[in-house]
């Protein structure tokens, strides 16, 4: 199993037609980031909107005493920046280069124009907005109701369904996140991540490398949401 564009709802530039995508591309310009490179940062002024070519990031937010808070990961095909690019507001999120990244970037008003010329396109971006609001009323759901390694493993369960090979039963989680990442997404402390990691191997439910992890026995991880 590979995920595929196609299933990714927040794919934005596979919705689009060959003359929508073209008309994009042609409005912004080609930007290349490299792994661990910042591509904005959280309170920076509106300074427009990037579209994941190739490549995947990680959206994250300041949280208590400076925490990193993971909000969501983003891939091929996703927009970036579009909410402060809309309301003209400062940045909500700082975004960071899992691996290296190919991306279109748009400044606002080229944005705000291309979504004006392009009828079916306004529809597209507002129910990515608000595919992204029910996605943060259902993790703060999760963080009221499930317990750390409940989390954990509707986390691990996400992952392979958005970036799993699958190799016979066992399902490679291909995008590589620490410990620390995966607790920051999950609301955890890098401790508590380490013991329900732990207890998922004995149960034989997960293996783990160093940011490698499979996913051996996905129902196991089911039961627990």
């Amino acid at each position: 199993m590979t995920a595929s564009r196609e299933g990714n709802p927040l794919d934005f530039l596979s919705q689009l037609t060959d003359g929508e995508r073209e008309a994009f591309r042609l409005a912004g310009r080609v930007r290349r980031f490299s792994r661990g490179e910042t591509v904005f940062h959280e309170g920076d002024d509106p300074g427009g909107v990037i579209a994941i070519v190739s490549g995947r990031a990680k959206v994250s937010a300041a949280g208590a005493s400076g925490r990193e808070v993971v909000l969501r990961f983003a891939g091929a095909g996703e927009l970036v920046g579009e909410l402060s690019a809309i309301a003209g507001r400062p940045r909500t999120a700082t975004v960071t280069a899992l691996e290296a990244l190919e991306t279109i970037a748009m400044r606002t008003g080229d944005f705000r124009r291309f979504v004006a010329e392009q009828p079916r396109v306004a529809p597209l971006v507002f129910e990515r907005l608000a595919l992204l609001l029910a996605e943060a009323d259902r993790q703060l759901v999760d963080f009221a109701t499930r317990d750390v390694t409940a989390r954990i493993a509707g986390r691990l369960l996400e992952l392979a369904e958005t970036s799993g090979e699958r190799v016979d039963d066992v399902v490679r989680i291909t995008l590589a996140i620490t410990q620390d990442e995966l607790g920051a997404w999950a609301g955890a402390s890098r401790e508590a991540v380490a013991r329900s990691l732990h207890l998922l191997r004995q149960l034989g439910w997960i293996e783990t490398r160093r940011r490698d992890i499979r996913v051996l026995n996905a129902d196991g991880l089911r039961s627990l949401l």
